[in-house]
């Protein structure tokens, strides 16, 4: 067994369903009579599908029964897969594959985290899925983050210490929810956004080719 695994993040690590969200999000907000920008959208990354729309209703400054939360969640996953349903390997972002390469040859283990309850069907719409040593997602936690549960199901599913694992993450509450859980954090994307993290880059093309050893290294001295 490694020293060390890896928990990815989906959304806006290994591809960008992101742009598919804020579009059901934005047909929902345009029902309910209220304008939803892609500066609000970034609000809902990393988020679990219930507290976005209670964030969305926030900005709307609309208030709707249990009942009409229930029928809108519903037709907003609706549109939503109607978008993911097209997706294949192309929308992979850059750098993803060649970073599971490295991880393969390396004999480092990885899951993913995510808070979208439709990530295998997207890691399958992408031919990704059988790659993952397991999934942790929407449907396997009871509390989203910033709260640390699924990266700390993840470590258990690669048989680690939370200590021992690295966390690749675009999100605001993902990075908290890694530090929480006191792994390694890596945020992607904008570094004064996610300057919590432990290491930033744009993306996955930017990881150094030597990254990992570091801390195989560090975990055998």
């Amino acid at each position: 067994m490694n020293t060390i695994g890896v928990i990815f993040d989906l959304d806006g690590v290994i591809v960008d369903t992101a742009k598919y969200h804020f579009l059901a999000w934005k047909n929902l907000a345009n029902n309910l009579g209220f304008e939803f920008t892609e500066a609000h959208n970034e609000l809902l990354k990393g988020v679990s599908r219930v507290r976005s729309l209670e964030i969305l209703l926030d900005i709307g400054k609309t208030t709707i029964s249990d009942t009409k939360r229930q029928e809108i969640l519903i037709k907003k996953n609706e549109d939503y897969l109607k978008f993911i349903s097209k997706m294949g390997p192309e929308e992979i972002l850059p750098g993803a594959e060649k970073l599971l390469d490295t991880l393969d040859q390396l004999g480092i283990k990885y899951v993913l985290g995510s808070a979208s309850k439709n990530a295998p069907y997207i890691l399958k719409k992408v031919n990704l899925f059988h790659r993952f040593q397991g999934i942790v997602d929407g449907n396997s936690v009871s509390k989203a983050k910033p709260d640390p549960e699924v990266f700390l199901i993840g470590a258990k599913k690669l048989n680690l210490k939370p200590e021992s694992c690295i966390v690749f993450e675009d999100a605001i509450a993902g990075v908290e929810a890694a530090n929480k859980a006191k792994m390694t954090s890596i945020g992607i994307g904008d570094k004064a956004t996610l300057s919590e993290a432990d290491y930033n880059f744009n993306d996955l093309t930017e990881i150094p080719e030597n990254f990992f050893e570091k801390f195989l290294l560090k975990k055998t001295i």
